[in-house]
């Protein structure tokens, strides 16, 4: 097993991480969860590309439009309106 092949478990292992902070009801976990949820988008491109794995690659980059989305919503520093 290569090192592209080990890439998918810490890509999982942010993914998890992501979803558990961005289902906190800390506004500062919530901001660092879609930081995460970017990184993890990142490591899965890294694993996907050399395997030709595009719709994967693709869907790495609708998500990542979408967390950073949440990211500006989930900004602790931004007033609530």
């Amino acid at each position: 097993m290569d090192w592209i092949d080990l890439m998918q478990w810490p890509a999982f292992a942010a993914s998890v991480a992501a979803a558990w902070l961005v289902g906190s009801s800390s506004d500062r976990l919530r901001f660092w969860g879609f930081w995460t949820f970017l990184a993890s988008n990142c490591l899965w491109v890294v694993w996907a590309w050399p395997d030709r794995a595009w719709a994967l690659v693709a869907l790495q980059f609708c998500l990542a439009a979408m967390n950073i989305r949440g990211l500006k919503k989930a900004d602790p520093d931004e007033p609530k309106k």
